[in-house]
């Protein structure tokens, strides 16, 4: 008879396999963050194989990368990766190996901004629809130009391009981002897609421009290669992406083949919602409740990334039944080796913390759980350790410093 008293093994070591016949082996996953650790013309580094190395050898399953964009016009900040062509292959193949070499997965994650580019760093930002940000962003972000229809299907194109010198180069696997506010997200929502083409105008149509990116990811990529999704749950923003439109995105996407889909939530204008519930909060996972919706309807597989704290907290997630894989994000920025303790059932010494500036203009607009992260994910990439106490407003003033040097080296470069 079996001892029904002895403790259940926990999940989070276990192996993930997913549907198209790939296992990844377990089920922590290094969410992206922001790196920007390319050159001033958006060629990757050796400090990328370097942090990559260092994330590898904490035993996490998958690592999905920070933005890479697939147009080099079209830049989210400057530092930016861009896969355009095959001109980086060499080092693009030492990046994936840096990962792959030591048994972890490692997703591209493909982006475009669209309007969500910091002003002076682009010719020109592009759009669904030319719809100015809110007044507390307007002094950081240009009005938008609306996208004719040849820019989008060239768009489409480039992502599929991108994917595949991405497989070619080694990577596991891809990750479209169609969350956070940029290009895809606009599409999606209400609020910035006012198209009344074959691009916009009601839910399905919105959902057309993520639909067609898939698919020709898909074709330039075949079956087997896994293609993921990051998706926002909400925006949380007046007029724009519900959770019922979400949903549905997910279902079409999950008819259409999707490998993963990582649930997230808000944009630069809104921030990521915190859990208002002290139910939802205790259980650390910021969108279980959403996953729990989408697990109900789909069984493609589930990624949630934000809010955990806790070895304990992400073996409930993965329990609950709503969650195949725990993402972690900014604790990796802080804590490199956390996989390490958290795959044995013990939890990172460290946690990770607001960061305010004490500027409460600043503080309003959360650009620091950016910046701040960034700058202690540079410090791994350079060989050296985070500092989890740096101060908040050091880092607003040297961020500053460091984007305002990008941008004009980003220009003078693309000009000369």
């Amino acid at each position: 008879m079996a001892d029904l008293s002895s403790p259940r093994p926990p999940l989070l070591p276990q192996p993930l396999h997913l549907p198209n016949g790939t296992v990844i082996r377990n089920r922590l996953a290094k969410a992206a963050t922001s790196e920007t650790l390319a050159t001033y013309t958006n060629n990757p580094t050796l400090r990328l194989v370097r942090l990559y190395q260092r994330w590898a050898s904490s035993g996490i399953g998958l690592i999905i990368t920070g933005n890479v964009m697939i147009d080099r016009r079209a830049l989210g900040e400057p530092g930016n990766v861009v896969i355009e062509d095959e001109a980086d292959l060499p080092i693009l193949q030492q990046w994936a190996r840096a990962a792959t070499n030591q048994g972890a997965a490692i997703w591209v994650q493909l982006n475009h901004p669209g309007k969500q580019s910091t002003k002076g760093l682009n010719v020109s930002n592009l759009a669904p629809s030319a719809v100015p940000f809110g007044e507390d962003m307007a002094a950081l972000f240009d009005t938008p130009r609306e996208a004719s229809a040849a820019e989008i299907e060239d768009i489409i194109q480039r992502f599929g391009r991108s994917a595949a010198i991405c497989k070619k180069a080694g990577f596991s696997g891809v990750q479209i981002h169609a969350a956070h506010g940029y290009l895809i997200s606009q599409f999606l929502s209400p609020h910035h897609n006012q198209r009344t083409d074959e691009w916009g105008g009601s839910p399905e149509k919105r959902r057309r421009f993520l639909l067609a990116v898939y698919a020709e990811i898909r074709r330039q990529v075949g079956a087997h290669f896994p293609v993921a999704l990051k998706l926002n749950s909400a925006d949380f923003q007046r007029g724009g992406f519900t959770e019922e439109e979400s949903l549905a995105t997910v279902q079409a996407m999950a008819d259409a083949g999707i490998d993963l889909v990582e649930i997230s939530g808000g944009t630069y204008e809104t921030g990521v919602a915190q859990p208002q519930k002290a139910s939802s909060a205790a259980r650390e996972a910021y969108f279980i409740e959403f996953a729990e919706k989408v697990r109900a309807a789909v069984r493609v597989p589930l990624m949630v990334t934000g809010g955990f704290r806790t070895a304990a907290g992400m073996d409930a997630a993965l329990r609950s039944g709503a969650v195949d894989v725990v993402g972690v994000a900014r604790l990796m920025a802080i804590d490199p080796d956390a996989p390490q303790a958290l795959l044995q059932g013990r939890d990172s010494a460290q946690r990770v913390r607001p960061i305010k500036t004490g500027i409460k203009q600043i503080d309003r607009l959360g650009v620091m759980e950016v910046l701040w992260y960034e700058l202690q994910v540079k410090r791994i990439a350079n060989g050296r350790e985070p500092r989890p106490n740096e101060s908040g407003l050091w880092a607003f003033v040297k961020s500053l410093a460091m984007n305002g040097w990008g941008t004009f080296r980003t220009r003078r470069l693309r000009a000369a």
